[in-house]
């Protein structure tokens, strides 16, 4: 497995999760994985985030929230999100994804109940501390499926009842949003050309050609995603690469310059370059410390 998330046809994200036909993703990871800023992306699943220790910002559909160690968050469904850190400081997370299917989605008085809670009306996602003691139950909770999922003697009806639990707490808690609301219809756009990038990372992708995907001028397209992204389209594709070659490197035997042209960077030299910039050390040094920091994974 190179990488948690593939690309569905519809262009949002396919996790691979823990266990087949169960979709419930549970990981412990370090920031560092991702060269300190994990791709920008989106899926129906609900997202939670308890970071462990140190300290992360999340970006969630053009706000950012700041996470320090024993706090979360919780990202509602269909959301643009990633967390990074600009000062490029490592930290420790668990990350909790569950799929609507988990829910009984299927139920119809569970389908409206969801569409109420996690549909475009609601908030895009709730800070989780604590302090306040709903809240503090959920990131228990958290801790809780993590243990469950990586037991040897692994209760899936459990990890059912514990992540139906956690998303009641949330319909419980979660507003309808007033005044500031996404526009779906812009939104989509903006999944199209991320989703574009996504597909054609390896290969040489103009702004005009990410513009294109989304049926959109230079201007528009740069607008959009400064917007719902936070970051340029050229810097986006930057950033993806090196999310894609940091994977390769922790991975993978691959060498630097093979890595460099399957991630569209025209040569070694310059995809180190590029690297060191980004993350502060070379790819040789970044593979040596990741293995070294590597936390083991029962997926």
């Amino acid at each position: 497995m190179i990488s948690p998330l593939e690309v569905f046809s519809d262009l949002s994200e396919r996790l691979h999760y823990n266990l087949p036909d169960f979709p419930l993703y549970v990981r412990k990871d370090k920031l560092l994985q991702y060269g300190y800023a994990a791709a920008c992306h989106w899926h129906p699943d609900l997202e939670f985030i308890l970071v462990l220790d140190g300290a992360m910002d999340f970006f969630v559909n053009g706000k950012t929230v700041h996470i320090e160690a024993h706090d979360g968050v919780f990202v509602n469904s269909k959301r643009l999100h990633y967390g990074f850190s600009t000062d490029k400081t490592n930290c420790s997370f668990i990350a909790v994804v569950i799929h609507p299917v988990l829910l009984f989605e299927n139920s119809q008085a569970v389908k409206v109940y969801l569409d109420q809670k996690f549909g475009s009306d609601s908030s895009d996602f709730i800070s989780l501390t604590p302090k306040i003691d709903w809240q503090q139950e959920a990131l228990l909770l958290l801790s809780k499926i993590y243990d469950e999922m990586h037991s040897d003697t692994r209760n899936p009806l459990r990890l059912v009842s514990q992540a139906v639990c956690l998303c009641a707490h949330m319909g419980d808690h979660i507003q309808r949003t007033s005044g500031y609301r996404v526009d779906s219809q812009l939104q989509t756009i903006v999944w199209k050309m991320t989703g574009f990038i996504h597909q054609h990372y390896d290969r040489k992708i103009t702004l005009d050609d990410i513009a294109a995907s989304g049926a959109v001028c230079r201007s528009k397209c740069c607008e959009l995603f400064n917007k719902y992204v936070g970051q340029t389209p050229n810097t986006y594709v930057l950033r993806y690469r090196i999310t894609k070659s940091c994977d390769m490197l922790r991975e993978t035997n691959r060498t630097v310059c093979d890595i460099a042209i399957t991630c569209g960077f025209q040569s070694a030299s310059y995809f180190s370059y590029v690297f060191r910039s980004e993350i502060g050390l070379t790819p040789q040094n970044y593979r040596k410390k990741i293995t070294v920091s590597s936390i083991p994974q029962n997926d």
